[in-house]
Protein backbone atom coordinates (compact mmCIF):
# COMPACT_ATOMS: atom_id res chain seq x y z
CA UNK A 1 0.00 0.00 0.00
CA UNK A 2 1.33 3.43 -0.86
CA UNK A 3 1.73 6.10 1.78
CA UNK A 4 -0.84 8.30 0.01
CA UNK A 5 -3.41 5.52 0.00
CA UNK A 6 -2.75 4.82 3.70
CA UNK A 7 -3.31 8.48 4.53
CA UNK A 8 -6.52 8.54 2.46
CA UNK A 9 -7.90 5.47 4.26
CA UNK A 10 -6.91 6.84 7.66
CA UNK A 11 -8.60 10.17 6.92
CA UNK A 12 -11.79 8.45 5.78
CA UNK A 13 -11.94 6.37 8.97
CA UNK A 14 -11.23 9.36 11.21
CA UNK A 15 -13.71 11.58 9.41
CA UNK A 16 -16.61 9.17 9.80
CA UNK A 17 -18.50 10.63 12.73
CA UNK A 18 -19.36 7.32 14.36
CA UNK A 19 -16.28 5.11 13.83
CA UNK A 20 -14.82 5.79 17.27
CA UNK A 21 -18.25 5.55 18.89
CA UNK A 22 -18.90 2.18 17.22
CA UNK A 23 -15.67 0.62 18.43
CA UNK A 24 -16.03 2.17 21.89
CA UNK A 25 -19.55 0.74 22.13
CA UNK A 26 -18.43 -2.70 20.94
CA UNK A 27 -15.64 -2.71 23.54
CA UNK A 28 -18.07 -3.39 26.38
CA UNK A 29 -19.33 -6.93 27.03
CA UNK A 30 -22.73 -5.83 28.30
CA UNK A 31 -23.34 -3.79 25.17
CA UNK A 32 -22.26 -6.71 22.98
CA UNK A 33 -24.71 -8.92 24.91
CA UNK A 34 -27.49 -6.39 24.25
CA UNK A 35 -26.64 -6.41 20.53
CA UNK A 36 -26.63 -10.23 20.50
CA UNK A 37 -30.10 -10.27 22.04
CA UNK A 38 -31.35 -7.72 19.52
CA UNK A 39 -30.29 -9.96 16.63
CA UNK A 40 -33.33 -12.03 17.61
CA UNK A 41 -35.63 -9.03 17.21
CA UNK A 42 -36.78 -5.89 19.02
CA UNK A 43 -36.88 -5.97 22.82
CA UNK A 44 -37.89 -3.72 25.67
CA UNK A 45 -35.30 -2.36 28.08
CA UNK A 46 -36.83 -4.59 30.77
CA UNK A 47 -36.44 -7.69 28.60
CA UNK A 48 -32.82 -6.74 27.89
CA UNK A 49 -32.06 -6.20 31.59
CA UNK A 50 -33.42 -9.52 32.91
CA UNK A 51 -30.86 -12.00 31.53
CA UNK A 52 -28.01 -9.57 32.21
CA UNK A 53 -28.86 -9.22 35.89
CA UNK A 54 -28.67 -5.43 35.74
CA UNK A 55 -31.22 -2.70 36.33
CA UNK A 56 -33.31 -1.20 33.57
CA UNK A 57 -31.58 2.13 34.27
CA UNK A 58 -28.18 0.49 33.61
CA UNK A 59 -29.45 -1.03 30.36
CA UNK A 60 -30.77 2.34 29.26
CA UNK A 61 -27.33 3.88 29.84
CA UNK A 62 -25.78 1.17 27.64
CA UNK A 63 -28.53 1.63 25.05
CA UNK A 64 -27.78 5.36 24.94
CA UNK A 65 -24.14 4.59 24.04
CA UNK A 66 -25.32 2.11 21.40
CA UNK A 67 -27.70 4.71 19.97
CA UNK A 68 -24.92 7.30 19.71
CA UNK A 69 -22.88 4.73 17.78
CA UNK A 70 -25.88 4.07 15.51
CA UNK A 71 -25.91 0.42 16.54
CA UNK A 72 -29.39 0.59 18.09
CA UNK A 73 -32.52 2.67 17.65
CA UNK A 74 -35.23 3.05 20.26
CA UNK A 75 -38.84 4.10 20.14
CA UNK A 76 -41.48 4.67 22.74
CA UNK A 77 -44.43 2.31 22.26
CA UNK A 78 -46.99 3.18 24.90
CA UNK A 79 -45.07 3.18 28.17
CA UNK A 80 -42.41 0.79 26.88
CA UNK A 81 -39.06 1.78 25.35
CA UNK A 82 -38.37 -0.71 22.52
CA UNK A 83 -34.84 -1.25 21.19
CA UNK A 84 -33.98 -2.41 17.68
CA UNK A 85 -30.72 -3.34 16.03
CA UNK A 86 -29.51 -0.73 13.53
CA UNK A 87 -27.27 -1.76 10.63
CA UNK A 88 -25.52 1.59 10.06
CA UNK A 89 -23.04 1.29 12.93
CA UNK A 90 -22.35 -2.35 12.15
CA UNK A 91 -21.55 -1.32 8.59
CA UNK A 92 -18.90 1.11 9.86
CA UNK A 93 -17.20 -1.68 11.81
CA UNK A 94 -17.56 -4.16 8.95
CA UNK A 95 -16.04 -1.75 6.42
CA UNK A 96 -13.09 -0.96 8.67
CA UNK A 97 -12.40 -4.63 9.38
CA UNK A 98 -12.82 -5.59 5.71
CA UNK A 99 -10.20 -3.02 4.70
CA UNK A 100 -7.76 -4.42 7.29
CA UNK A 101 -8.42 -7.94 5.97
CA UNK A 102 -7.88 -6.89 2.34
CA UNK A 103 -4.61 -5.20 3.22
CA UNK A 104 -3.36 -8.32 5.02
CA UNK A 105 -4.34 -10.46 2.03
CA UNK A 106 -2.42 -8.12 -0.30
CA UNK A 107 0.64 -8.41 1.94
CA UNK A 108 0.40 -12.19 2.00
CA UNK A 109 0.03 -12.27 -1.79
CA UNK A 110 3.18 -10.15 -2.14
CA UNK A 111 5.04 -12.43 0.29
CA UNK A 112 3.92 -15.51 -1.66
CA UNK A 113 5.15 -13.90 -4.88
CA UNK A 114 8.54 -13.10 -3.34
CA UNK A 115 8.87 -16.61 -1.91
CA UNK A 116 7.88 -18.08 -5.27
CA UNK A 117 10.55 -16.03 -7.02
CA UNK A 118 13.16 -17.08 -4.45
CA UNK A 119 12.23 -20.73 -4.94
CA UNK A 120 12.53 -20.41 -8.71
CA UNK A 121 15.95 -18.76 -8.38
CA UNK A 122 17.20 -21.54 -6.13
CA UNK A 123 16.10 -24.12 -8.65
CA UNK A 124 13.28 -25.57 -6.53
Amino acid sequence: MTFGRSVKILKSVLQHPSADAVFDALGDGTRRAILERLTLGPASATALAQPLGVTVAAVLQHVRVLEEARLVTTSKEGRVRVCRLEQEGLGVARNWLDERRREQERRLDRLAAVLGEAEEESGG
